[in-house]
């Protein structure tokens, strides 16, 4: 039989990260819709195809950070990024900028954990994304890129540049719009962020803190780069888990090992790997995984060293 007291603070903890949630998750849809409007596709590959080098990584981080497009959208303007002749360096970071640093993810760090996590994870999570971009161009990944196209894909969005009428008559449609794919996916991600609260008041409740300290502490040396594994084949919506990792760090899971399992989820999954594998051969692939896993690692032991 399970305690009343534990039943009526889990239920507590899942409307208390529910509400959080809902009102967070369609107040921060409603402004990534309104980026994306502003900030089209064509509109990434015509800054990303300026033959630049270094700076063109660092644009590429930049415009990946602030267009959180899902993987089914980011794979085709990759690929559209390669036909039109965008260095390398510029799309790949924008492809490892994109899932891990984003509107969304910062809202919901800044919430979830306060101002100083939510730097340290920006700042260490561009930083990689241009290292990245850049190593991997000076090692000649871009010939490991195959010659392929995107069918099907394109149903047209909306966006400012393509509308019609008086500015206030465009603005108009733009946050109509916006409007409608936030309550869009809103409806889409609600079971997740169910599963997301459920799980977190869960381990709240029920999961003692000596087990998650004594596996995921700081003095568990070897917990970051289990975790950056374990994150890098599970499909998990940055959604879903960052209420649970504040819940894990509430129990005593360190910050570095939940860094390191929300990067390696966030950054690779299996979904996103197939869809690269069509478009980049085996060793780019490979590159790929192990640039998340480092970036996950050694974000982690910063965290562990500094929060």
């Amino acid at each position: 039989m399970l305690p009343t007291v534990n039943l009526l603070d889990t239920g507590k903890v899942f409307l208390t990260i529910m509400g959080e949630l809902i009102l967070l998750f369609i107040g921060i849809s409603f402004l990534v819709a309104l980026i994306q409007r502003y900030i089209s596709k064509e509109k990434i590959k015509r800054i990303l195809s300026v033959p630049r080098k270094g700076l063109n990584s660092i644009l590429g981080a930049v415009l990946g950070a602030v267009t959180p497009f899902c993987s089914c959208s980011t794979i085709p303007i990759l690929v559209g990024l390669f036909k039109s002749g965008a260095p390398f360096c510029g799309a790949i970071s924008f492809l490892m900028s994109s899932p891990i640093l984003n509107p969304a993810i910062i809202a919901l760090f800044l919430t979830f954990f306060g101002l100083k996590v939510t730097l340290v994870y920006a700042a260490f999570t561009f930083v990689f994304a241009v290292v990245i971009g850049i190593v991997l161009d000076k090692l000649g990944m871009e010939k490991e890129v195959k010659r392929v196209t995107v069918k099907g894909e394109m149903q047209e969005e909306i966006t400012y540049d393509k509308l019609q009428g008086s500015f206030w008559e465009k603005n108009k449609l733009v946050i109509k719009s916006a409007l409608t794919d936030a309550v869009g996916l809103f409806r889409q991600v609600f079971p997740y962020l169910l599963i997301g609260a459920g799980i977190g008041a869960f381990i709240y409740g029920f999961v003692p803190e000596s087990l998650i300290i004594r596996v995921a502490g700081k003095s568990n040396l070897y917990s970051v780069p289990v975790a950056a594994i374990i994150g890098i084949p599970m499909y998990i919506r940055t959604e879903t888990m960052i209420p649970i990792a504040q819940v894990l760090v509430s129990k005593g899971m360190s910050y570095g090992t939940v860094m390191a399992l929300i990067i390696g989820g966030a950054g690779a999954s299996i979904p996103e790997l197939l869809l690269l594998s069509s478009i980049f051969k085996k060793k780019m692939v490979i590159a790929f995984v192990v640039s998340i896993f480092v970036v996950a690692t050694i974000t982690g032991y910063v965290f562990n060293i500094v929060i």
